[in-house]
């Protein structure tokens, strides 16, 4: 039912979302696009040692997609990029193919398993996710000296 996939938490969450905007200078970036409703994501990173030390992100999606935009803003600094890919496939799992949830610092995208029944929610609420995956590896490989910070792709 309708009112179970945009639940009042949904809706709190999609409202107070945290972490937004743009960093200054982020070590990597990413911009994912849901190819069906247009949802779009901009994440900015910073990654020491594996760890992100800093996030920020420009959100323009459904309440689904915000909701979990917030879920990752709360608890991505201080998360090793292994936690968030974690997540990331836990969360992707969930929803594709009825796997449970994601554990640990990502366990409030509980929230979100009705979203699992409609699947043209799927990439957008992923959105989140994915870019700051991609924008993680793109900061490790800036350290490591590559020159590459932005990728800018659309979401499958």
């Amino acid at each position: 039912m309708i009112d179970d996939l945009y639940s009042a938490k949904v809706l709190a969450l999609a409202a107070n979302m945290p972490r937004i905007g743009r960093l200054a200078a982020p070590q990597g970036s990413s911009e994912k696009v849901s190819k069906l409703c247009g949802s779009r994501v901009v994440v900015d990173v910073a990654v020491a040692d594996g760890v992100v030390t800093d996030f920020a992100q420009d959100v323009k999606a459904c309440a689904l997609g915000q909701a979990a935009a917030s879920i990752l803003g709360q608890h991505v600094v201080g998360a090793t990029v292994q936690e968030i890919e974690s997540a990331r496939d836990a969360f992707r799992a969930m929803l594709k193919t009825g796997g449970p949830p994601p554990e640990g610092r990502f366990a409030d995208l509980k929230m979100l398993e009705p979203v699992k029944d409609y699947a043209p929610r799927h990439a957008s609420t992923l959105l989140a996710f994915e870019a700051t995956v991609e924008a993680c590896r793109l900061a490790q490989a800036h350290t490591a000296g590559t020159t590459s910070r932005t990728s800018r792709a659309g979401a499958a």
